[in-house]
């Protein structure tokens, strides 16, 4: 992880730009096999045909904003991987999350490199492994970090961003992707 992948002058920049430009929806998916509504705004982003299905629901890629490009080339540079799509999640306050889940659906491979790019607000990020569950990590993703889950990660773990409590204002989580 790199607290400081991006500077929080370009980190706060880059979060109004998106929080503003982005076309913000709720995403339906399927828990427990019934449909619910997203407990966050999210955005399908991607190359057209960066079609993608996740939680029941097949997701037609919105076209890249302008902001977006300077951080996928960037992030092409330095991890080598050709990322066609990202998946922008607005978290509101401490009440929008995201459950224990892995990126692993067939469509990103076997061992996908995920690039979470984190904006705005400080949350909390946690890590199990799905075997020994008391395997775990906390992080505190803060604005401009950058966090790179790649290999067996989501073969062998699970991650989250759990709700809070305390009073935190809104987060944007861009997760970069490869769709097969």
């Amino acid at each position: 992880m790199d607290p400081e992948w991006l500077s929080r002058r370009d980190a706060e920049a880059l979060f109004h730009q998106l929080r503003d430009g982005i076309a913000w929806e709720v995403h339906r998916i399927r828990l427990f096999g019934r449909m619910h509504a997203s407990p966050r705004l999210s955005c399908w982003i991607g190359d057209a045909g960066a079609r993608y299905r996740y939680s029941g629901t097949l997701f037609e890629p919105h076209p890249w904003p302008e902001a977006l490009l300077s951080v996928r080339a960037r992030l092409r540079r330095e991890l080598g991987v050709d990322f066609n799509s990202v998946l922008a999640n607005l978290y509101r306050d401490g009440r929008d999350a995201m459950g224990w889940h892995s990126d692993d659906e067939p469509e990103l491979g076997p061992e996908p490199v995920i690039a979470s790019v984190s904006l705005g607000a400080t949350r909390r990020f946690l890590l199990k492994h799905r075997i020994r569950p008391d395997a775990r990590l906390t992080l505190e993703l803060p604005p401009g970090s950058l966090l790179v889950m790649s290999g067996p990660t989501q073969r062998h773990c699970q991650h989250a961003l759990p709700r809070t409590q305390r009073m935190v204002g809104e987060r944007i989580n861009l997760t970069f992707r490869r769709v097969l």
